[in-house]
Order: C-alpha cells, then sequence, then structure tokens
C-alpha cells in the first residue's frame, strides 16, 4: 500500500472499471468536482448528494448548467450510504463529522477539503475505527490549507539543506467570493475594527493551518515551542468602497492580515499568512499586492533558499471570479486527482507524506482512447 505500488498503477483499472464516486454537496467545489470527476478517464459519478429541496431530483447536469449527465441528485443520505461507490468527494460548507464515519464504515473511501491534513495528536480514533470497519482511507486535500501550506513547501524544502524557516501566503481579493454572509458574518468585513476583533477566523482557519504547520514541523524536525502564535490585523477604508456586502463605509474593516507560526526558542521557523483585501484601494497605507498581485507564494529559506509564486487560481475581474473562481476549482480538481491514488491506498488517514505522487490526468481529446463500457 502507500509507497509500495508502482507508477500508474492507479491506471490498470480505468479501461474497464472506473472508480466510482458520489459527489457530496454541489457549492461551488461540488460543482467544479462534478465537471473534473467527468473529465477523469479513471472517474465514473455515480450519485450526487444535494442540501436544498430545490435541487432535489434534479439532473446533475441542470444544477451544472450543462446537457443531462444522467445522475439524479438526492438529499436522501441513507440511500448514497447504501449505494456501491468507492469514494464519496465530500464538500459540504461545514463537515458532519459522525456522517463521514458512517460513510467510511460503509466502505467507501472519503476525499474532503474540509479538514483531516494532517491529524497529528488530535484524537482521531473514531475515524480510524471507522476505516477499520470498512476498509476505507479518509484523505484531505485542497489549495489553502490542503497544498500551498504543507504540500508545496515539503516538496520545495527537498532542494534546501539547514531550512531555517518556511512561509506559505495568500494575497487575493475578496470581492470575488461569491459568498455574502459568510464576508459579512464570519469574516466580519464592513464591521468596525472593535467588532473584527472577535473574528472567529482566528480559531476557525486555524485548525486547518495549525496541521498544515504541523506536517511542516513534524516532517522537516522543527523542535518547536508548544504553542502556535497567531495574528489578527485589520485596515480600514478611508473612503467608501463598493463590495459584495454593499458599500463599506470610512471606519470600517475593508483588508484584514491573519498570521499563524510556530517558533523554536521564540524565532519563528514556519509561517502561514492570509491577506484578504476588498480591491486594491482605499485603506491605510502600508496594505496593497504590491506589483505582484494576487497570488499565492511558498518560501523556504536554508541552503539555498527558493520562492515559488503561484499566479492563475485568482480570476481576471470580479464578475468573472463570481461566475467561476479558479481557485475554487483547484481546490476541487486536487481533491479529485486525488482519488484513484486513495482508493488504491491502505486503511486509515492518509495524508500527503502516505501517498504517493498525485498528479492530473490529460484531457479527454488528448488521452489515450478509452474502449467502449
Amino acid at each position: 500500500h502507500g509507497h509500495t505500488w508502482p507508477p500508474g498503477l492507479a491506471r490498470w483499472r480505468s479501461a474497464d472499471m472506473p472508480l466510482k464516486v458520489i459527489q457530496w454537496a454541489t457549492g461551488g467545489v461540488g460543482r467544479a468536482a462534478i465537471e473534473a470527476i467527468v473529465a477523469h478517464p479513471d472517474l465514473e459519478l455515480v450519485g450526487c448528494w444535494v442540501s436544498s429541496e430545490a435541487k432535489d431530483g434534479k439532473d446533475v447536469g441542470e444544477i451544472l448548467g450543462t446537457e443531462p449527465l444522467g445522475i439524479v441528485a438526492t438529499s436522501d443520505t441513507e440511500s448514497l450510504l447504501a449505494m456501491d461507490a468507492d469514494c464519496v468527494l465530500y464538500s459540504p460548507i461545514m463537515a458532519d463529522r459522525s456522517l463521514v464515519c458512517r460513510m467510511l464504515a460503509s466502505g467507501k473511501n472519503v476525499v474532503t477539503p474540509l479538514g483531516w491534513f494532517f491529524p497529528g495528536s488530535r484524537d482521531v480514533s473514531d475515524l480510524e475505527q471507522a476505516c477499520r470497519e470498512g476498509e476505507s482511507t479518509l484523505h484531505g486535500t485542497g489549495i489553502h490549507p490542503g497544498g500551498i501550506t504543507e504540500r508545496f513547501p515539503l516538496m520545495v524544502s527537498a532542494l534546501s539543506a539547514s531550512i531555517t524557516h518556511v512561509r506559505a501566503e495568500e494575497f487575493s481579493d475578496i470581492r470575488t467570493y461569491g459568498a455574502p454572509a459568510v464576508i459579512s458574518d464570519i469574516m466580519l468585513f464592513g464591521k468596525t475594527p472593535e467588532e473584527a476583533a472577535a473574528s472567529p477566523m482566528v480559531d476557525f482557519l486555524g485548525d486547518g493551518f495549525g496541521q498544515s504547520m504541523e506536517m511542516i514541523v513534524a516532517e522537516l524536525g522543527f523542535a518547536v515551542d508548544p504553542e502556535p502564535l497567531s495574528l489578527h490585523e485589520v485596515a480600514v477604508a478611508t473612503r467608501p468602497i463598493e463590495s459584495p456586502i454593499g458599500t463599506i463605509e470610512p471606519g470600517h474593516v475593508a483588508a484584514q492580515r491573519f498570521t499563524w507560526q510556530r517558533t523554536v526558542a521564540g524565532e519563528p521557523v514556519v509561517t502561514v499568512r492570509v491577506n484578504w483585501f476588498m480591491g486594491e484601494q482605499g485603506f491605510d497605507t502600508g496594505w496593497s499586492f504590491g506589483p505582484e498581485g494576487e497570488r499565492f507564494e511558498v518560501e523556504v529559506s536554508g541552503d539555498p533558499s527558493s520562492t515559488v509564486v503561484f499566479h492563475g487560481w485568482h480570476p481576471e475581474s470580479v464578475a468573472a471570479g463570481l461566475v467561476r473562481n479558479p481557485g475554487i476549482v483547484a481546490t476541487a480538481n486536487h481533491c479529485v486527482s486525488a482519488v484513484p491514488y486513495v482508493c488504491e491506498a491502505g486503511a486509515g488517514i492518509k495524508t500527503y507524506l502516505d501517498l504517493p505522487l498525485v498528479a492530473g490526468r490529460a484531457a479527454p481529446h488528448l488521452g489515450v482512447a478509452q474502449p467502449p463500457p
């Protein structure tokens, strides 16, 4: 399992036995995941869970706005749990841990962007037990956390010796995020600095990013101090700023920076940072994307040091981002690409440190011809 199977093994079954996948939820990630499943030569969509009555009973293609796919969406959890499937791609807004346990115990592998990137010292005995019962695998992945904050830094770190610091950082225009309730009520944009200081995001995001930092710490071997550090900074509008939650008035929060760090004797050795701005102008000085624009950065300081900048995961415009956000699509693709490898892995929670290299697949018109089913 894991490290021992030969390269390309995931392709042996694609010709006559595609892996059967259930997509759980059809938000931004879910819709993009369905597109990627349909395009993947080794995978077949066999079921789809939806939360709303409006989508229940509709062909999944209709939900996507494409031609019919022949799969009817359902909100009937029990029928999907009873279905014969190899994997569930689980992407609702919030994870229901007991439901994930039931999926695993029913013999279905689970790939999700909602956590479990690196359990570390957390109690995951219930999930591990469910994996044993169902001889199934749980894998957490995505982009941030789930890529930028651990997979890519680990990969780049192999090119350096004597590593002193690892940094993973996001710079994003949050106007392209099509979830006004989240922006206003959870992220607390448009509120006063005093209100924003109570943001649940430090803890909410800190769990995922905390796992990312622990994965780096564990693999690189830093002797870290017991407690992570966190810092939340805000900048207020200096003039009215138009946003998805309406006009943000002067004096109200228009940009936020969250930083999490692990230290050795007080010196930072791992830094994860998120910079979220409502556009590029109209806040306090010293807050901007800079000439590089929106991006993700991975930096490993050592001998030698490396900096990698990821462009292309941000939409070209606010309007384009509200239709289809490349960062959301990349998150979904990272999940879908992992499915064949997760299905081949041994039972249990498997992280990037346990799985072989996960790769995408050629576009259908450029791929190896598949025999008719």
